[in-house]
């Protein structure tokens, strides 16, 4: 982990108790999984392992993430904010759970219910994709498109590529940004019906990022 070297972590500013807030997302699709305290020892451990550790305020003492359940978190960046008082953390959650009651997220609840945490938009696209694979209903043009198979899938992914070549010759930004969002709806659609992660999509993003 190259950015290890790169935190300065004598800038870190604590509370009184010796704590700083730390919120912990996926570094793929930016979901907010918890908020947790760190303190000197949990920050060091952290950058030295590679997972992320913090302070139990409740117990008192170090509390490695993950250490019972297994679900550790892997450190893909650290940063602090402008005041340094706070930690972002994104990290590679290891089964896909990072709270105690088995959600993906801490921050699960809306108005009394429970809902999967918002991503980022093309995240929260696949989502509502692969409900309608799950939860057909006749109306939906999703669920038809599934329903029609890879003819009707790839035939609508190269229309919508051609279209996208015709909107940038036309040099129309409001409608190249159209024409590429078509392709990116009915490129999610078929990564559904062949039953690939949008996630393996951004491993490959950002293995060739570096």
């Amino acid at each position: 982990m190259d950015f290890i070297t790169a935190i300065p972590v004598e800038n870190i500013r604590y509370n009184e108790q010796g704590l700083v807030p730390a919120i912990v997302q996926d570094y793929l699709d930016g979901t907010v999984l918890m908020m947790a305290w760190m303190n000197s020892d949990s920050l060091q451990q952290t950058l030295t392992t590679g997972q992320t550790c913090f302070w139990s305020r409740s117990r008192q003492q170090l509390w490695p993430k993950g250490e019972t359940s297994g679900h550790v978190q892997r450190v893909k960046s650290l940063r602090y904010d402008c005041d340094s008082d706070a930690l972002l953390i994104g990290v590679e959650q290891v089964g896909d759970i990072a709270c105690h009651t088995g959600e993906r997220s801490c921050f699960h609840q809306v108005g009394g219910q429970i809902e999967p945490p918002p991503g980022d938009t093309i995240s929260q696209v696949f989502a509502v994709i692969c409900d309608r694979q799950a939860h057909p209903t006749a109306e939906s043009y999703t669920c038809k498109l599934l329903a029609a198979g890879d003819n009707k899938i790839l035939k609508k992914i190269g229309e919508e590529s051609a279209e996208v070549v015709m909107a940038c010759k036309d040099d129309d930004p409001d409608q190249i940004a159209g024409e590429v969002a078509d392709l990116i709806y009915h490129s999610l659609v078929a990564l559904a019906h062949h039953g690939v992660d949008l996630k393996a999509v951004y491993r490959k993003l950002q293995a060739r990022r570096r």
